[in-house]
């Protein structure tokens, strides 16, 4: 048997699997979606990844239909269905059908995607060398628009026009501003630098997501004693950092060595990010549901 999509509360083949050329998330980018990783079996995090979705479709005012366990639920049948024990996992929602902004036009409940993939978001080598950032010229929007904590379909039009600028130029990946110039985040990872041995991050009310990687290396450094405060992050810190890294689902944890033809710290992976890629490795088969 092919690969199985769950499709608005049925496992379906994935070639069979369609949604309306009305469907709101097409014609408007108005949905919410979450990127969920598995490790040896082990779907990393599931509740609190579902738990963020759920919160973005409340203030985006999309009924689900579905309870929390009854999702977690759903993305774990999935999983087992396709024996997708390592790999990427897509959950999708968006408004429902109907053509028209007002949401009174529409004619279905909202469509429920899970699909999964194998993701390879950087080359291994990337991980051991790190990678090489410009900064973009395209912003994250402000919170007075759409607050960066709701993981929005719509939203990412900016990280891809972002990323657009850094494959441009032949970079791994691109900071992105907020409308103050402060960093936010990378196109689809959140940022941590070291500075005078202090692991510092922007507050999600910079224009950040509230990653669950993010959370994690947090939880990570309190436990093995590396200090840490979230604090607004210029551009300026950036370049004087000890060392700098990257987090995301599909990401993981990758050094970031080189931001706008600037070396950053001795020019490759620092210890303190060595340790936290190691200690976040180590909770990946842990924590979360059994496919």
């Amino acid at each position: 048997m092919g690969q199985l999509v769950y499709l608005n509360g049925r496992l379906t083949a994935r070639d069979e699997a369609n949604v309306s050329i009305y469907d709101h998330g097409f014609l408007y980018g108005d949905g919410a979606f979450e990127g969920i990783r598995v490790y040896g079996g082990n779907i990393f995090r599931l509740r609190e990844h579902v738990v963020r979705l759920l919160r973005s479709a409340r203030a985006l005012d999309i009924a689900l239909g579905l309870t929390e366990a009854e999702i977690i639920s759903a993305i774990a049948e999935t999983a087992r269905a396709n024996h997708h024990t390592t790999g990427y996992i897509r959950v999708t929602v968006s408004r429902g059908d109907g053509l028209g902004l007002d949401p009174s036009h529409l004619t279905s409940k909202a469509t429920i995607v899970i699909s999964t993939e194998q993701l390879s978001l950087y080359p291994k080598e990337m991980y051991e060398t790190g990678l090489t950032v410009i900064t973009a010229s395209t912003r994250v929007p402000p919170a007075c628009c759409i607050d960066p904590q709701i993981k929005s379909l719509g939203r990412y039009v900016n990280n891809i026009m972002a990323k657009m600028e850094a494959n441009r130029v032949g970079a791994g990946e691109a900071l992105m501003l907020n409308m103050e110039g402060n960093v936010a985040e990378a196109t689809g990872d959140n940022l941590f630098v070291v500075l005078g041995g202090v692991l510092v991050t922007p507050p999600t009310s910079q224009g950040a997501l509230p990653g669950i990687t993010r959370a994690t290396v947090i939880e990570c450094a309190e436990e093995i004693g590396i200090p840490f405060r979230e604090s607004t992050v210029t551009l300026y810190d950036c370049y004087n950092a000890d060392e700098a890294f990257l987090t995301g689902t599909a990401a993981e944890v990758i050094p970031m060595v080189r931001l706008d033809g600037r070396s950053i710290g001795g020019g490759a992976p620092g210890s303190t990010t060595v340790r936290l890629i190691e200690a976040f490795r180590r909770r990946t088969t842990v924590e979360g549901v059994r496919v």
